[in-house]
C-alpha cells in the first residue's frame, strides 16, 4: 500500500474543538488575516479553514441566526447582495468553469456549522475532483490557505465602500 501523506491535516482531525460561533469569533478577531476574514462590512466574508477548493469561501450574516426565517428581511438582501458580489470576485480571481453556491441548514442537511447561517462560494474545474477523495480520503487543494487569503484580500477590500 502506498502512503500518501496530508499533515496539514492533523490541524482539523486532532485539534479540540473551540467553544462558540466561527463567525463571531472570526468577526471580533483582533488579527483578521489569522482570522481569515477577507471583508467586515456589509457582511461577513472569510476563507474556509479546509476548503474544497482554492478560493472556497463563506458569506455569513453579523446576526447569529440559524434559521432563515427569523432573518430580517433587509439583512436577507444584504447577504444576497454581498453573495453576488463575492462570487464575481471569485470568478475573477480564479475564472473557474462552474461554482457551487449554498446555504445548508441543520446538521441533517450537512451543516458543519448548525447555529450561524452561512453560505458557501466554492470555485469549480473540470476533473477538479479526481480520484484521490474515492482512493486515499485526501483532497488535493493545489493554492496554499494563505496565497489564497492574499489572492483575494485585496479584491474585497473595496467591498465595504
Amino acid at each position: 500500500m502506498r502512503v500518501l501523506w496530508a499533515p496539514w491535516r492533523m490541524a482539523y482531525v486532532g485539534a479540540p474543538k473551540t467553544p462558540g460561533c466561527i463567525f463571531c469569533t472570526a468577526s471580533t478577531a483582533d488579527d483578521q488575516r489569522a482570522a481569515l476574514v477577507l471583508a467586515q462590512r456589509p457582511a461577513l466574508v472569510m476563507l474556509n479553514r479546509f476548503p474544497y477548493a482554492s478560493g472556497h469561501l463563506m458569506v455569513a450574516p453579523h446576526r447569529h441566526v440559524a434559521d432563515l426565517s427569523v432573518l430580517p428581511p433587509d439583512d436577507f438582501q444584504t447577504l444576497m447582495g454581498v453573495l453576488q458580489r463575492a462570487a464575481t470576485l471569485v470568478a475573477d480571481a480564479y475564472h473557474p468553469e462552474g461554482m457551487n453556491i449554498g446555504l445548508n441548514l441543520g446538521a441533517a442537511a450537512g451543516a458543519g456549522v448548525t447555529d450561524h447561517l452561512h453560505w458557501h462560494i466554492v470555485p469549480r474545474w473540470s476533473g477538479d475532483t479526481n480520484f484521490m477523495p474515492m482512493l486515499a480520503d485526501v483532497r488535493v487543494i493545489p493554492e496554499h490557505l494563505d496565497a489564497t487569503y492574499e489572492r483575494l484580500r485585496p479584491l474585497f477590500a473595496p467591498l465595504a465602500a
